[in-house]
């Protein structure tokens, strides 16, 4: 085994690559940038070498400064985890050249693969199912509308050297073929240097299914089952779960047969992803094999207890595999829930900024449950602009899909994040959706829940009740503070209660809430219907409190309070909850509502970013849906379309300009 190793990354994976390799007794390095300078996996490794300034083409891009790095560290090895450099066959040439171990598999391997044109074609050699479509590549706009309807509506466009839904773009017709082509093209040649773009059908109803492979270099290669990710978003990954629960043991077989066919066949070694697009009648097709390991092999790990980056080492390392394809056991079900900075209220927009708070749930490993938190972050530290919104990747494992997803919920509820825009609320709907709960997932499961976006979680009656329960009991313990509650005997015991009227999204709820002392029985009567509760844990200045009910589960949720109530963060809900005397309440209607500010005439930066490109001048009559600017942020480019006819009175902006959120871009008159 190697006695040192570079991680030529950052984040949660440079320390998921340190945590094991530090139990292997490897001395570890790490790399960083000038925005990394602070960063978590900076903190956590034996050693840390400065590689450049923040962009990541003078930094983790840079083939020279980590060579250059691995040189001065006397690393024996490199861990590129995944993207940046991970799957740059140059790279792994370059670390040969020097006598550096690459921990992943061969430079040839991953040309191979990493070209979906070339990968295809040995995939249809191997004998592996592929997706319709043209594998040529593609000249222009006009040549790629031409293909489109050669094939059929709807298509994928696809930059050949792509990943991560960057160069992605699904069209429905001419006109968004060509814009298509032009933003993947665009975000190809800024993400992956390589500007390729292919066409594929586009398969309606997909399930995203991969199978995670592992090879040594003795020619031995297995596969562990699949992972089901078809929960997507801008065609990027944000939950998943093994094993999938639409595959069949038939189909999961053939898949993995497949899957390992296309490894042999490209001489693979170290782990691997082949990733599938399955329809609803269990037809599977080949996408792309990704050379690296997977954001989301933590719920292969949790449902094979095997530790794939330790494998990785041992196998670059010359080992054979620890087990073969007979050893492969699937216990239970495992979820991840990938926590972004991202506003899901404005289109999962990218945030940045401080972390003024962030308390992940804790970790656990039990018998009947797990929970693991994988991060590169801490509270204080900064979420850049330069790099992927990633916070953390939160994993549950249970041993049934239901144990496993009522895990992830209790997680998700005791997440605290603050000062940065995030999708905790969004990932607890997700778990809240009966859909979701009963394993029917498309890749457009996003778009199909949540048509008109994501407007907060739609709380059931059920759980609207524990809110309430929990506000008025809250107010009662603030009351009682005070000293103004009322007092009287029920059944020989003393009986303190106050009557309050509890305000959820503008309903009036008369609520009695009662507490039996000494016993400490809690009684709460909402709308009539009396609810007991044997205990209730909250005091002014806690940030969390829990109800345990008399006949059903305990709940717990973030409460905190405000002026004249409190604000409460429960199953992805995000309540102002006012408590007020009930004729203080009786009095709400008569109260003025103020008017918001009318932005109508403004076009707002929508979230932190640099202007790529202004497409109108002062003075141009624009018409509805036409596009304004591009602003990337965090590496995805964003088109800003014009909301209505009108003309463009004045432009605050050029191209190359750096902007923050709601920043004023473009002011309007009418026509």
């Amino acid at each position: 085994m190697f006695s040192s190793l570079l991680i030529a990354n950052r984040g949660e994976i440079a320390c998921r690559v340190i945590r094991t390799a530090k139990r292997l007794g490897i001395r570890t390095i790490a790399v960083y940038s000038d925005a990394d300078r602070e960063a978590l996996h900076v903190r956590m490794a034996d050693e840390a070498l400065h590689i450049g300034p923040s962009p990541a083409r003078e930094s983790y891009l840079s083939i020279e400064r980590i060579v250059a790095a691995c040189k001065a560290s006397g690393a024996e090895a490199v861990h590129p985890g995944y993207g940046f450099l991970s799957e740059n066959p140059t790279f792994a040439e370059a670390l040969m050249a020097e006598g550096i171990a690459f921990v992943g598999p061969p430079a040839k391997a991953i040309a191979a693969m990493g070209d979906k044109i070339t990968s295809k074609k040995i995939a249809t050699q191997a004998g592996v199912s592929t997706v319709p479509g043209r594998m040529g590549l593609i000249a222009d706009a006009d040549e790629a509308v031409r293909i489109a309807e050669e094939i059929g509506y709807p298509v994928m466009i696809k930059a050949s050297a792509g990943g991560g839904g960057k160069g992605m773009r699904v069209a429905f017709d001419a006109g968004e073929v060509r814009e298509g082509f032009e933003r993947a093209r665009s975000e190809a040649l800024s993400s992956f240097g390589d500007e390729r773009l292919f066409i594929e059908t586009f398969v309606t109803d997909p399930r995203h299914i991969e199978i995670q492979v592992l090879a040594d270099a003795h020619g031995n290669i297995i596969h562990l089952g699949e992972r089901e990710c078809s929960i997507q978003r801008r065609n990027q990954k944000v939950i998943e779960e093994a094993p999938s629960p639409f595959l069949d043991e038939a189909t999961r077989a053939a898949m993995g047969v497949q899957a390992v066919a296309l490894a042999r066949a490209v001489g693979y070694v170290s782990a691997g992803t082949v990733e599938f697009i399955v329809d609803g009648e269990k037809n599977f097709y080949f996408l792309e094999m990704n050379t690296r390991l997977q954001v989301e092999h933590p719920v292969t790990e949790l449902v094979t207890g095997l530790d794939l980056v330790a494998i990785m080492l041992r196998i670059a390392a010359g080992e054979k595999l620890p087990l073969g394809q007979k050893d492969v056991r699937l216990d239970g079900c495992a979820i991840e829930a990938r926590v972004y900075a991202e506003d899901p209220y404005r289109n999962f927009l990218p945030s940045s900024g401080r972390l003024k708070r962030y308390r992940p749930p804790a970790e656990v490993a039990e018998v009947e449950r797990t929970v693991r938190n994988d991060t590169g972050v801490y509270e204080g530290g900064e979420i850049s602009t330069f790099y992927d919104p990633m916070i953390a990747k939160l994993v549950t494992w249970g041993p049934t899909r239901t144990a496993a997803i009522e895990t992830m919920s209790a997680a998700l509820n005791g997440f605290e994040i603050e000062g940065v825009g995030h999708n905790l609320p969004f990932l607890s709907a997700v778990m809240e959706e009966d859909r979701f709960r009963e394993g029917r997932l498309t890749t457009g499961f996003i778009a199909e829940v949540f048509p008109d976006g994501f407007a907060g979680a739609r709380l059931a009656t059920g759980r609207m009740v524990e809110v309430i329960a929990a506000a008025a009991m809250a107010g009662h313990v603030c009351a009682e503070r005070r000293g103004r509650v009322e007092r009287e005997a029920i059944d020989g015991t003393e009986e303190i209660f106050a009557k309050f009227a509890v305000v959820v999204g503008g309903e009036i709820n008369e609520v009695r809430v009662a507490r039996h002392d000494p016993a400490g029985l809690w009684r709460i009567n909402v709308h009539g219907t009396l609810h007991e509760a044997t205990g209730f844990s909250w005091k002014p200045g806690d940030r969390f409190a829990i109800i345990a009910w008399r006949d059903e589960p305990a709940a717990s949720m973030q409460l905190a309070a405000t002026t004249m109530g409190f604000r409460i963060r429960y199953r992805g809900a995000d309540l102002e909850v006012l408590v007020l005397p009930p004729h203080v309440a009786a009095l709400l209607p008569l109260m003025p509502v103020k008017a918001p500010p009318d932005h109508s005439k403004l076009l707002r930066c929508p979230m932190p970013g640099q202007v790529v490109r202004v497409d109108v001048a002062e003075g141009e009559v624009v018409e509805e849906g036409q596009p304004l600017a591009i602003v990337e942020a965090m590496k995805m480019e964003n088109v800003l379309r014009a909301e209505r006819r009108a003309r463009v009175a004045k432009v605050h902006v050029a191209a190359g300009a750096v902007l923050a959120v709601d920043q004023v871009m473009m002011e309007f008159t009418g026509v």
